[in-house]
């Protein structure tokens, strides 16, 4: 069994409050785990209205069907939320 993990550290230029983060924040999780079945959780900068800490975890039999759905939803995060500057971080265990 292979664990992967990813962490978006996201800065929301346009969120001028926490209400707001949070509907972009709502968004991204919801359709993360829709699409991709993996489990989604905000982590961190939790009361900071502009930033977010987003984890992504999946598991799976090996490596390569890990490493694909990971960079699946690295590359749906970049195209299907342009406003958002993202910095991604990943692990595989």
């Amino acid at each position: 069994m292979i664990i992967g993990s990813i962490v978006f550290e996201c800065y929301i230029p346009y969120s001028n409050s926490l209400k707001e983060k949070r509907m972009v924040v709502r968004s991204l999780k919801e359709k993360l785990k829709s699409k991709f079945n993996v489990s989604v959780s905000e982590v961190g900068n939790q009361e900071m209205w502009q930033s977010a800490q987003i984890a992504v975890v999946t598991v799976a039999p090996d490596q390569k069907q890990v490493e694909k759905v990971m960079q699946n939803v690295i590359n749906f995060v970049e195209n299907s939320f342009p406003d958002l500057y993202i910095n991604v971080y990943k692990e595989i265990f």
